[in-house]
């Protein structure tokens, strides 16, 4: 499957929430270069879940879970191991939101814990 273009507008409003995110992982001690799991959620009716969940290994992402929020909104759960340095992080969000348009599913950010090499 061929992903469709990223919107720069777009892009950059994920990039600035993206920012924040490593910038708390920083102050914690993170060091971006070491290879950890990272989840990205996505929310949306079962029939396009189901499919991204189908085909989120040809993606680079394993399924983690799907689970219904309080709200009754189905999110579906991905991981995949990298690491968090700022290139790695923007090209997960650019893939993230080409699989946002897609899949037809709303993406709703990525996360992980911050490693600082410490056993």
């Amino acid at each position: 499957m061929t992903l469709p273009e990223v919107s720069p507008a777009r892009l950059e409003e994920e990039w600035a929430a993206d920012k924040d995110v490593l910038a708390s992982l920083r102050e914690n001690g993170d060091r971006s270069e070491i290879v950890r799991p990272v989840d990205v959620s996505f929310r949306g009716d079962d029939e396009a879940l189901d499919k991204l969940e189908e085909e989120a290994a040809e993606l680079g992402f394993e399924v983690i879970e799907r689970e219904e929020d309080e709200d009754g909104e189905v999110c579906l759960f991905l991981m995949r191991e990298q690491t968090t340095d700022d290139a790695a992080i923007k090209a997960l969000t650019t893939l993230c939101l080409q699989i946002e348009q897609a899949y037809e599913v709303e993406y709703d950010g990525w996360g992980c814990t911050a490693e600082d090499g410490a056993e």
